[in-house]
């Protein structure tokens, strides 16, 4: 199956999920299959309905960039789609204005249900935007924390915590790895969102503020994501000694980060107070 033939398919599915009424039309008539009629998308699109029937059956190649923006706008493509209808009409992908920051309900069930564990989420640019009260306990909470800190990356590499609140060291291997990785996955941001003037700013900050963070940003590197290892001295508990998981949520395009104790283990018990902590703050 050719490109353009699998950019039909996909215009066909697409189409067929959408219910009139998202796009402002009526619902009723007499529709033989759900989703918006061909002459409603090209309508909608701006385009003929002619030129839509030889898009859908492979027969017409290379839509505009505006029609394609016509086609994510009227299918209420999310990042992901959109990103695969650019990519399957043969196009680049166009700059997606802001980095997201909402959290999608169904994101945010799962983030109510891992309660027992420190967890946070970030945007693309490692911006905090929620965490749970056990994050709080062990790291501190944002407002404790101030402006700066509250990006993840700017906090790392060019403000250190204040005073009273939990600080983390790695050693070298961990820390050459966790900086690495955040780099890269900075300019994957940056490069999703150029028009964003926070991430520019970001950025640019870090670079003047930080030799490491200029150093690693020049080298350009793909770095993908994996298991990290810190330890969060308390300043009530001590050292607890932590594994670190990130989950991207691709379509919401936001970062969730868990922190893990080995099971039998002080930093466990350490962790099992925070939870008590927490289980008697809320009583």
């Amino acid at each position: 199956m050719g490109t353009h033939t699998e950019l039909g398919t996909a215009l066909r599915a697409w189409r067929g999920r959408i219910r009139p009424a998202d796009v402002g039309l009526p619902a009723g008539g007499n529709r033989r299959v759900p989703g918006l009629r061909r002459e409603e998308l090209a309508v909608l699109s701006g385009i003929s309905v002619d030129y839509l029937v030889q898009l859908e059956q492979g027969r017409a190649a290379n839509p505009s960039p505006q029609v394609l923006g016509a086609f994510a706008q009227t299918l209420r493509l999310n990042a992901v789609d959109r990103e695969l209808l650019y990519r399957l009409a043969g196009s680049a992908v166009p700059p997606s204005g802001a980095v997201p920051r909402e959290v999608p309900p169904g994101v945010q069930r799962m983030i109510d249900r891992m309660s027992d564990t420190p967890l946070a989420v970030f945007t693309a640019a490692w911006d905090i935007v929620q965490s749970n009260h056990l994050w709080g306990e062990l790291f501190g909470s944002p407002a404790e924390l101030g402006a700066g800190p509250n990006n993840l990356i700017w906090g790392h590499f060019a403000a250190p915590p204040p005073p009273g609140v939990s600080r983390i060291e790695r050693d070298a291997a961990h820390a050459d790895a966790f900086e690495r990785m955040m780099v890269s996955d900075l300019r994957r941001a940056a490069d999703r969102y150029p028009d964003d003037r926070a991430v520019v700013e970001l950025i640019e900050g870090l670079r003047e503020a930080d030799p490491r963070f200029a150093e690693l940003w020049n080298r350009y590197e793909t770095v993908p994501f994996g298991r990290s290892r810190k330890t969060v001295v308390h300043p009530q508990l001590g050292a607890i000694v932590l594994d670190c998981d990130i989950l991207t949520i691709e379509r919401a395009d936001l970062h969730i980060v868990l922190n893990w104790a080995a099971p039998d283990t002080g930093a466990a018990e350490k962790l099992a107070l925070l939870r008590e902590r927490v289980t008697t703050a809320a009583r």
